[in-house]
C-alpha cells in the first residue's frame, strides 16, 4: 500500500493522498445514506451504513486511504455519558462531569462495548481494494475531556481549564481513564483490520505550552507508545491542531505528524521532518477555486519532493466544497511525480 509505505518513510512512486472528513455532506451519496440512517448517531452505530459511507470517498475521489466513519465521542458515550446530536447545535452531553463521584461512575471498559465500530472496520476491509489503506481513529484524551466537562463544544474551554488549574488531580484522573479506554479502542480497531490509526487532538490549541505538554501531548504519547510496542508495523498518526508555536517540544514514538493549515509546512519540515513523516496541509477553502487549489498543492508537493509525505488538508472537508474540484485535486497529486 502506497499510503502505508509513505507512513513508514519508504520511497513511493507518487505522493499518497486522503482528506480529513472525506466522507461527509459534500457528497450527495453520503447525504442519501445519512437520511436512510435517520440521525448521525444511528449512522455511526449501523455497520452496514457506516461501512458504505467509509468507502464512498475511495470510490468517488480515488484517494489512497479510507478512514473509518464514526465519531470521537463514542468513547465517552460508552463510558456511560448520555449523548445527543442536535441539528444546528452539534453534540451535547446531558450531564457534564463535575465531581470525583462523576469520574467514579465512568466505565473503564468502554472499548469493549464498541462492537459496531469493529464490525464496520471488518466490513470495510473486506470490500476495500487491497492497495488501499484503512485508517482507524480516535479523539485525543484532552479533546474528549473538554467535551465531557463542558458538555458540548466550546470557544473558551473555561470549565475545563478551571478544573485543570484548580483541580489538576481531577483532570489527570479523567485523562488516565480516557487514555486506557483509547488504548484498548485503537488496539481493537487494529485487530479488526485497520492498517493505520490516527489520534485527533482538535482542541490542542486551547492550552498554553506547558499545560498542553502535561495534560495533552503526554497522553497522546502514552497511547502511541502502547500501540507501537505491540504493533510496530502499524503506523500511528498524531494530529494536534494549532500548536505551531511549540513544535520544538514534540517528541515520542509515532510515525506521522499531521500538520494543520495554520502551521507553515516549511516550519514543520525544518523542525520535525527528520524524525517524522509529515501529513498535510492544504487550506481546505482553497478547494473552492481550482486555480488556488492547484497552486497550493504544487507548493506543498515541491516543498516535500525530497521527503516522505502524505498529502492531506490542514483540517477537514467543508460541507459545500465542490466534489469535482476534490476529484481533480487527487488526480493532480497522483500525476505530480517526485
Amino acid at each position: 500500500m502506497v499510503f502505508i509505505d509513505a507512513c513508514l518513510g519508504k520511497q513511493t512512486p507518487y505522493t499518497p493522498v486522503w482528506f480529513m472528513r472525506q466522507a461527509g455532506r459534500y457528497l450527495k451519496e453520503y447525504q442519501e445514506v445519512r437520511k436512510e440512517a435517520g440521525d448521525f448517531l444511528s449512522l455511526c452505530r449501523n455497520p452496514q451504513l457506516a461501512s458504505a459511507v467509509t468507502l464512498q470517498p475511495v470510490e468517488i475521489l480515488n484517494v489512497d486511504a479510507a478512514i473509518l466513519f464514526s465519531d470521537i465521542l463514542v468513547i465517552p458515550l460508552e463510558m456511560g455519558m448520555e449523548l445527543g446530536f442536535y441539528v444546528g447545535e452539534g453534540p451535547k452531553f446531558k450531564s457534564p462531569l463535575e465531581s470525583f463521584k462523576d469520574l467514579e461512575s465512568l466505565r473503564n471498559d468502554a472499548f469493549m462495548r464498541l462492537d459496531y465500530v469493529y464490525e464496520t472496520i471488518e466490513l470495510v476491509r473486506k470490500k476495500l481494494a487491497k492497495d488501499k489503506a484503512l485508517i482507524g481513529f480516535c479523539g485525543a484524551p484532552w479533546t474528549l475531556a473538554t467535551y465531557m466537562i463542558e458538555g458540548e463544544g466550546s470557544k473558551t474551554y473555561a470549565k475545563s481549564k478551571k478544573i485543570l488549574y484548580t483541580q489538576p488531580k481531577f483532570m489527570h484522573t479523567l485523562l488516565e481513564k480516557i487514555t486506557r479506554n483509547l488504548q484498548g479502542y485503537l488496539e481493537k480497531q487494529i485487530q479488526a483490520g485497520a492498517n493505520a490509526v490516527m489520534i485527533f487532538d482538535s482542541w490542542a490549541s486551547a492550552l498554553e505550552k506547558d499545560a498542553y505538554l502535561e495534560f495533552g501531548w503526554k497522553y497522546c504519547k502514552d497511547i502511541a507508545h502502547f500501540l507501537k510496542k505491540k504493533y510496530p508495523q502499524i503506523p500511528v498518526i498524531l494530529f494536534p491542531k494549532g500548536i505551531s508555536g511549540f513544535l520544538g517540544e514534540i517528541d515520542g514514538v509515532f510515525d506521522v505528524f499531521g500538520v494543520d493549515w495554520s502551521t507553515p509546512l516549511s516550519l514543520a519540515k525544518e523542525i520535525l521532518g527528520q524524525r517524522y513523516v509529515l501529513q498535510g496541509n492544504l487550506e481546505p477553502c482553497r478547494i473552492y477555486n481550482v486555480e488556488s487549489m492547484l497552486e497550493g498543492a504544487r507548493e506543498i508537493l515541491d516543498l516535500m519532493k525530497d521527503s516522505a509525505h502524505i498529502f492531506n488538508l490542514g483540517h477537514g472537508m467543508l460541507p459545500d466544497l465542490p466534489r469535482e474540484n476534490a476529484i481533480k485535486l487527487v488526480e493532480f497529486i497522483h500525476n505530480y511525480h517526485k
